[in-house]
């Protein structure tokens, strides 16, 4: 009988049954060759059908075949017969291969299938998953899913990672009734090759760290072209009030984005001095229902801010803040990312150059296209100085910095959505934001509403309240 090997960390693929099991990791971490492995073995013994899929695939070149065919005679498994777009088991199981994107219905017709397997499956689509999940009816049957995560923003990643992402962080490995999850890697590799340990000791030496990262050790990929915040600045900034040993103090600002029906989601965020210690969102509800969701939060959490978008539906929203926090201590504040950027006239100060007498020293106005610009820069500084200070051991002054507690549910959401910020091209020199739309239309990214909410409560507190009395908390 033909014997194979595999990590000890993929040992419960095979012993336990799961309708889900998920691995995920970096590269030489042999998930797809292990993979490819037991369940050549299960079309041989178990006489299974196994459907093999990517999300895109053009020609059968894209799809699995081609490892399979290596593994099985590699491995001396008699009894195949090996086509050009088949591999069939002489005792009657089978391999099949499909794309999913341009054949999804077709998946529906493949009954009598125990087991599918999603290659690269980061990139499945949500309405791919959807119809995937039903399909596999056998008694026992198993749907395995291997990847490189990308976005934790990735349909994928929301379905399968993020909702166990504390129980993968601190162990590798999740199990519960229906899924099994495990995290590998190189390390976790006892046949890793030689010339990859050689590619991966240089891509460590020579990439961005976020890059290497999440090609090596399968983190997320959350940043994109033009990105304005690298993704190891923002890890720099979990927790770094307690890293760096200074306390929340000041005032307490809460912020809303606001949404009506449909896909987006509502979101809020509370910041307490430099550190923020609440940021969710709530995808149910209309516009005004959200508004209540928000205004409530801000008075469960003794705010003494409350600032919302009101450029587009948020501008209907005063009134209704007003009554919301009428008798609260709590002063409000509307938010216009269209508006010109404050103090005009006041030197911009970048944190990542260094003013010399012969340094040409511009102003806000001559810096940023507008308001919006102006905040998400202001957020950018703060994140990139908390960087400086942890993990380069400069000294910044704390009021200069951002912490984003753990304790945060949303932080990976939040960690998406802020590495995910892109720069606009402009004519005349100004730093821009893309807006919304722009994101959406051309760079598939879904509305950033919790990165808008931290970027908003950045605004400076009134000193007078508008309802009782402005008292910040030391």
């Amino acid at each position: 009988m033909p014997t194979m090997q595999i990590p000890d960390k993929l040992l419960p693929l095979i012993q336990i049954p799961k309708r889900f099991k998920i691995i995920v990791g970096g590269r030489g971490s042999a998930k797809s060759t292990t993979v490819a492995d037991i369940m050549s073995m299960k079309v041989q013994t178990e006489k299974a059908k196994v459907g093999c899929f990517r999300e895109y695939q053009n020609s059968i070149e894209d799809s699995v075949h081609a490892l399979i065919e290596e593994e099985i005679e590699r491995l001396k498994i008699p009894g195949y017969t090996i086509g050009k777009s088949f591999i069939d088991h002489g005792r009657g199981g089978k391999f099949r291969f499909r794309g999913l994107a341009r054949s999804i219905g077709g998946v529906k017709s493949m009954q009598g299938f125990k087991y599918f397997w999603i290659e690269e499956a980061q990139f499945l689509s949500a309405s791919s998953i959807k119809i995937l999940t039903p399909t596999v009816r056998v008694k026992d049957s198993e749907i395995w899913f291997t990847a490189n995560v990308m976005s934790s923003a990735d349909p994928f990643s929301q379905r399968f990672i993020v909702p166990f992402q504390k129980y993968l962080d601190r162990d590798g490995y999740y199990e519960d009734d229906m899924h099994l999850i495990i995290v590998i890697n190189h390390s976790d590799n006892p046949w890793f090759p030689a010339v990859l340990e050689q590619e991966r000791k240089h891509d460590f030496e020579t990439l961005d760290r976020a890059l290497y990262d999440h090609v090596w050790e399968g983190k997320y990929n959350d940043s994109i072209e033009n990105s304005i915040i690298k993704t190891e600045w923002f890890d720099a900034c979990i927790d770094a009030h307690k890293k760096l040993g200074f306390k929340p103090r000041g005032a307490k600002i809460a912020s809303h984005d606001p949404s009506d029906l449909g896909p987006d989601d509502k979101g809020f965020a509370l910041r307490h001095g430099s550190v923020f210690t609440e940021v969710t969102s709530q995808a149910f509800g209309d516009v005004n229902e959200g508004c209540d969701w928000a205004t409530d939060l801000a008075i469960e959490h003794r705010a003494d801010e409350f600032v919302w978008d009101c450029d587009g539906l948020g501008l209907s929203l005063k009134r209704q803040v007003k009554d919301s926090l009428k008798g609260k201590h709590c002063n409000y504040q509307m938010f216009k990312g269209s508006w010109g950027v404050e103090n005009p006239d006041e030197i911009y100060e970048d944190p990542e150059k260094l003013v010399t007498e012969e340094t040409k020293r511009e102003t806000n106005n001559e810096t940023f296209k507008n308001r919006r610009a102006q905040y998400y820069w202001m957020l950018r500084d703060r994140i990139y100085r908390t960087y400086l200070a942890v993990i380069k051991g400069q000294y910044i002054d704390p009021d200069t910095m951002i912490s984003f507690s753990s304790n945060i549910k949303d932080l990976q959401q939040l960690r998406s959505e802020i590495c995910r910020i892109p720069r606009k091209p402009n004519g005349n020199g100004l730093i821009q934001i893309m807006t919304k739309l722009e994101m959406k239309r051309l760079l598939k990214i879904e509305s950033p509403n919790l990165a808008d909410a931290v970027m908003m409560s950045l605004i400076t507190p009134e000193i007078k309240s508008n309802n009782v009395g402005y008292r910040p908390r030391r």
